[in-house]
């Protein structure tokens, strides 16, 4: 009777080892069947200042991101932008933003949420300032589209309050549609 209560449980415990090892199996295969790697995306960016002077803003970037998983990735963008003005309230403001950045997907693997930090560095106007550079931003990301709304916040370029004095910090909403692929 003894032997048969240890078979019994050398039997059970061989049962529950090969669902252990099919467990680890499933999840290890899920695991590598995502591809970890770099994408590239081309975007160009639109929208409208918050402060004074300025009234738009257009610019192009270039983003390369690596996807530490499925959900989660680092970002590296750079590019051109440049903020309108009225020829009578002064100079257009463009710039070269330098930003890293942490994009989370947060719902079906498409829908995400970023954020990003950087330098804004002038180039335009004998204005040669730089500048601190937050961005947050939402978006949606296909397999080659990436479409988000942002805003971008720097706070070292001037802008004119309200009373008519010159201050810090200018920010902006934008819409940036880009083309990406894996590299």
């Amino acid at each position: 009777m003894k032997s048969t209560g240890k078979i019994k449980m050398l039997f059970v415990f061989a049962i529950a080892m090969m669902f252990a090892s099919n467990v680890q199996a499933q999840e290890t295969k899920e695991a590598t069947n995502y591809d970890q790697g770099f994408r590239l995306g081309f975007g160009v960016n639109a929208g409208y200042s918050v402060s004074d002077p300025y009234k738009l803003a257009l610019g192009a970037d270039a983003r390369v991101q690596y996807d530490l998983s499925k959900r989660y990735s680092l970002t590296l963008t750079t590019g051109y932008s440049n903020l309108f003005v009225s020829k009578a309230d002064g100079n257009d403001l463009g710039f070269i933003p330098a930003k890293a950045g942490f994009k989370a997907f947060v719902w079906n693997d498409q829908f995400y949420v970023m954020g990003e930090a950087g330098a804004a560095f002038a180039v335009t106007n004998n204005y040669n300032k730089t500048s601190l550079l937050l961005s947050p931003s939402i978006g949606y990301a296909s397999k080659y589209i990436d479409v988000s709304l942002h805003y971008e916040h720097y706070s070292d370029f001037e802008k004119l309050n309200n009373n008519g004095s010159i201050g810090k910090g200018v920010g902006q909403v934008g819409v940036r549609v880009a083309y990406g692929f894996k590299l």
